[in-house]
């Protein structure tokens, strides 16, 4: 199985060197990822300009082809294609987001930016997230046999599986829950706290807390209360629209 690797966090973020690790385990692995944090970049792609290639030579998996761009997540999925791998993915695995991807902010993260990408390709593909700065013990002991699972089974050509993980160690996970439904509201509120600059400008300090509260059945309902979250996501172009 051939495996495409990509995040929005960048080429040097843990959660990425995870997930290349644990690909590992599944196929022959390549990485293209950005070549700085990129979150909340949804679905963009660079329309002007250049970007640049890098052939990263000392990324730390022994075995992989791991390469970063000046680009978007979604830029990440189509520069692998066009131009560093010999043939198109079997896969495409994005993550694993330092933050969880569930309810609204699925809407905003270019974790998912790049699942959909993939599903623009005809490539199926499944995003993986964690709780902020969390550590990995729970995903190094689960991710794998999710993986290989949900590989195993049959999911539509406009739909990607998206996986989060809570923040515990394995031993106060409670379990899986699947079939999850996106909460209707973001994980974290989003503050701009004004301050007036001497030149009259107003500064605008961004900031956020975590919301607790969801409703039964959903993502964010489940990673709370430590299970881990698997559902799918769907893009309603390709569901709805009409491609030759």
């Amino acid at each position: 199985m051939r495996i495409l690797v990509t995040n929005d966090d960048g080429i040097n973020s843990i959660g990425l060197i995870e997930l290349a690790k644990a690909a590992r385990e599944l196929g022959e692995v390549y990485v293209v990822a950005p070549a700085t944090q990129c979150s909340a970049m949804s679905q963009r792609i660079s329309v002007f300009g250049e970007i640049i290639l890098k052939h990263e030579t000392e990324f730390p998996v022994e075995g992989v082809s791991a390469y970063s761009i000046t680009g978007t997540p979604a830029d990440c999925v189509k520069v692998a294609i066009m131009n560093v791998m010999p043939e198109a993915p079997d896969v495409v695995f994005s993550g694993i987001n330092n933050g969880y991807n569930v309810g609204i902010d699925i809407m905003y993260s270019g974790t998912i930016g790049a699942t959909k990408e993939a599903l623009v390709r005809g490539i199926p593909a499944i995003a993986f997230s964690n709780t902020m700065n969390g550590d990995f013990e729970l995903i190094r002991e689960k991710l794998v046999p999710i993986a290989r699972d949900l590989l195993s089974r049959p999911i539509e050509k406009y739909e990607i599986w998206n996986v989060n993980f809570p923040g515990c160690v394995p031993s106060e996970c409670k379990g899986i829950l699947e079939d999850r439904r996106p909460e209707g509201k973001s994980y974290y509120t989003t503050e701009y706290v004004p301050s007036e600059n001497p030149d009259g400008t107003i500064t605008l300090t961004v900031t956020g807390e975590p919301c607790l509260e969801a409703g039964e059945g959903s993502d964010t309902l489940a990673v709370v209360n430590n299970y881990i979250s698997i559902g799918k996501v769907r893009s309603g172009v390709l569901k709805d629209g009409v491609f030759e």
